[in-house]
């Protein structure tokens, strides 16, 4: 029998909202099982998980082990393990969380120690947070940020003068090892006129964090910083969200409206973590075993420090660049270059002749000063670097005799003025020395006879 127009028309409204109500029940959870794991890599069945969502894995003897969706094949998804993955077999239980990494911050990180997921690792009690942000970072609109016009005190007289830094500006710290990266980080962390430092300490030695923290930070130090540390025994995956942890905790003071200092030894070891999770989902490598999306990874970091919009804060950042071999040609250093707003090269020769801070004023550069310095300041500083230079370049003939005094007046002053300018750009790790100094100083060594 067919139904009334008045029959149907019941059907439908009934039937109407149970169908918009099917719409509000979320997606059941589909627990996978682990089938393989290689190298750091492990492959689920049975379930679905989107790139950068949470996954926990059971292990028959009730230990979970925290992982992330990193890539996927078919009907398998590859995920890197956030801990140690002791106990895993074929068979343990894969449950997806259905979210992405969040990053505590608040005003109480001020004067703790962090790891890589957030968690404390000093023995200061529990962390005070506000507000819970993406670890990725929201994109800023380009056209919307605060032109760099400020100058930044970073209490380096070599780098106040000759190299100024603006505020928001995003610096690499090329050099090889041992030649004083981490010491020059802490003078600058000590010395920068910023209302908050917060410093991520990425794949290097575990003794480091210690020392950085009481040596360098001190207690005074620490009262205004957030340390974020994930040495290099940690997995791979945590290395990462320690850098992105970092930034993130930046972004948040910037957008309070604070002048942020971020420092990050080294982008090295993050860009060698990123290329130890894509080697191992089977991405082919490109340069020197990079491969290609690491170095798409490289400015999506970079990307999100700098200035906020009109009337919001700053990030300043320096990043350690890891030269490998002392070759500043390397593929991370050669992409890094070409992401910041300017290089400070740190010279092995200097530091092996005892010049600190070893900084090769010939191959640094700061490309923002001429925004940021007057007139004057470019004049001073273009002065010294002619007159360094010039020694620089003749220094050969000079050492073995072969130059003769008034052959050439430039060369004449070079050579007068070699040992104040070596003792001008050198300075000890206690000692601070701000722009307005600086260039008192460097005026009146080039007025020197």
């Amino acid at each position: 029998m067919i139904p009334s127009a008045n029959r149907t028309e019941e059907w439908l409204t009934k039937i109407k909202p149970y169908s918009e109500r099917l719409k509000d029940i979320p997606d059941l959870v589909v627990e996978g099982k682990l089938s393989r794991m290689v190298g750091l890599t492990l492959e689920a069945e049975g379930c679905r998980a989107a790139i950068g969502s949470l996954c926990q894995v059971e292990t028959k003897a009730g230990k979970k082990i925290g992982a992330e969706v990193v890539g996927f094949s078919g009907s398998k998804i590859f995920l890197m393990p956030t801990g140690k993955t002791d106990g895993l077999e074929p068979g343990c239980r894969v449950i997806p969380l259905g979210k992405n990494s969040l990053a505590n911050v608040g005003l109480g990180l001020l004067g703790r120690v962090l790891d890589g997921a957030g968690n404390a690792l000093d023995e200061k009690g529990p962390l005070k947070t506000d507000a819970k942000i993406s670890l990725g970072g929201t994109p800023i609109n380009p056209l919307s940020r605060k032109p760099i016009r400020e100058p930044l005190d970073v209490g380096v007289r070599a780098i106040n003068s000759i190299l100024a830094v603006g505020r928001g500006q995003r610096m690499g710290l090329f050099a090889g090892t041992g030649v004083g990266k981490s010491v020059l980080l802490g003078m600058m962390t000590k010395f920068t006129s910023a209302d908050v430092v917060v410093v991520g300490l990425i794949g290097e030695r575990g003794r480091e964090v210690n020392e950085f923290v009481l040596k360098i930070l001190g207690e005074e130090g620490m009262k205004r910083s957030v340390v974020v540390a994930s040495p290099a025994d940690d997995p791979p995956l945590m290395r990462v969200h320690g850098a992105m942890l970092a930034t993130s905790i930046a972004e948040y003071y910037r957008d309070q409206g604070m002048d942020v200092l971020l420092l990050m030894d080294s982008l090295t070891r993050y860009a060698q973590a990123h290329r130890e999770i894509a080697l191992a989902i089977d991405e082919p490598p490109a340069t020197k075993g990079y491969p290609p999306s690491v170095f798409a990874k490289l400015p999506h970091l970079v990307e999100r420090a700098g200035n906020a919009d009109e009337g919001g804060g700053s990030i300043t950042a320096f990043y350690t660049v890891l030269a490998e071999g002392d070759d500043n040609n390397d593929p991370i250093a050669d992409a890094a270059r070409g992401v910041l707003d300017g290089h400070i090269v740190l010279s092995r020769s200097l530091a092996e002749s005892g010049h600190f801070p070893a900084i090769d004023i010939e191959a640094s550069i700061s490309r923002v000063m001429p925004d940021i310095a007057s007139e004057k300041h470019m004049e001073l500083a273009k002065n010294l670097r002619r007159l360094y230079s010039l020694y620089q370049q003749n220094k050969d003939l000079i050492s073995v005799g072969a130059y003769q005094a008034g052959t050439d007046p430039k060369i004449d002053e070079a050579i007068a003025k070699n040992d104040a300018i070596a003792n001008f750009l050198q300075q000890r790790m206690d000692e601070a020395v701000d722009i307005e100094q600086s260039l008192t100083e460097l005026e009146a060594l080039l007025k020197l006879s």
